[in-house]
């Protein structure tokens, strides 16, 4: 598909014409997708006002996890379920904000969980954020809703992606047979096809981590950082450049968009918790793009998309992106 063609193709005209496995989206799924981006397309208007409408600054309240909720965390919630609870495909959706799963007026059997603004600690410095979101089905679709219902394994996730609200609003997504990029055109309010088939470079030479927590970290994170800045007189014989934005959102789209890894691991100042990043709103729809793009994603002990969650709010150490460097940050894992 030449480049004229693709920026003529919106994200209706996608979803339908759009073939996973030789498949085509079912109607639900079109709706379900369709009504996030919609409500993203909202959301990307409502970030860039900021202070313009009194937006910015802390909402007084916390969330689930006893985190300060922003003003826009609160809004970008509401405007998610607003937006997708009269899908007759959902049965039912989770967010980060919210202690228990919220049953909708759907009759559907798709599960919509979601991260409705990740990174909002950047909000009052004008850094981007974004949104992130994973679709499952419902197991037993005549079930009222429980918990249970949305802790499956990320490898039963039938889309993924996040919206990044930066100098473009860009939407990646999956739907379990490559990766697709979008960009919003704020004229029409409609996302725009930019990208097919995303990849992530095998090896890389750039890394994304919060080098002030180094002290804190496992000996296997602190040996390939300290590879990593050792440089070409060191054992890894090249010279690599560390990001870091502090909103996974951004930092894994520099990630999908020209390869790198992103490490938020565990660290010794929380000995009993697995790591800081949540495994239903972030880990699992982040792995479910990064491996669609041919990369890769682990906890240390074991690939992300194979952990079997057992809370809805469960934590997780994150580490994903350039295959070849997932691969030895597990190997040096499992000399531990």
């Amino acid at each position: 598909m030449s480049a004229s063609s693709t920026f003529n193709t919106n994200f209706k005209q996608y979803l339908i014409s759009a073939k996973v496995k030789g498949a085509g989206i079912p109607a639900g799924l079109q709706e379900l997708l369709l009504a996030v981006a919609h409500t993203c397309s909202t959301l990307s208007h409502e970030v860039a006002q900021g202070a313009l409408i009194g937006l910015l600054g802390s909402a007084g309240t916390g969330n689930v996890q006893g985190e300060v909720q922003q003003k826009l965390d609160v809004i970008a919630n509401d405007l998610l379920i607003d937006g997708v609870q009269g899908c007759k495909s959902l049965a039912g959706l989770a967010s980060e904000e919210m202690e228990l799963p919220l049953p909708v007026q759907g009759t559907g059997d798709y599960l919509l969980l979601f991260d409705p603004l990740d990174g909002s600690s950047n909000i009052d410095v004008n850094v981007s954020i974004g949104t992130i979101f994973s679709v499952l089905k419902k197991q037993d679709p005549a079930a009222s809703l429980q918990t249970s219902d949305f802790l499956l394994s990320g490898r039963h996730q039938v889309a993924a992606g996040y919206v990044v609200y930066g100098p473009q609003t860009t939407m990646a997504l999956t739907l379990g047979d490559g990766v697709v990029m979008f960009t919003l055109n704020k004229v029409t309010g409609e996302f725009i096809l930019i990208k097919h088939a995303v990849e992530i470079a095998h090896s890389t030479e750039e890394f994304a981590i919060n080098m002030s927590n180094m002290r804190h970290w496992a000996e296997p994170v602190r040996r390939y950082v300290d590879e990593c800045l050792a440089g070409v007189s060191g054992e890894r014989d090249k010279d690599f450049n560390m990001r870091w934005i502090a909103s996974m959102v951004a930092d894994v789209h520099r990630v999908l968009s020209r390869g790198g890894i992103f490490m938020y691991p565990w660290d010794q100042r929380e000995p009993h918790k697995p790591g800081k990043l949540r495994l239903m709103y972030e880990a699992n729809p982040m792995s479910f793009l990064v491996e669609q793009a041919g990369g890769a994603s682990t906890n240390g002990d074991q690939l992300i998309m194979d952990m079997i969650p057992t809370e809805l709010h469960e934590r997780v150490s994150v580490m994903l992106g350039s295959k070849e460097e997932i691969e030895r940050l597990q190997h040096y894992h499992s000399q531990v």
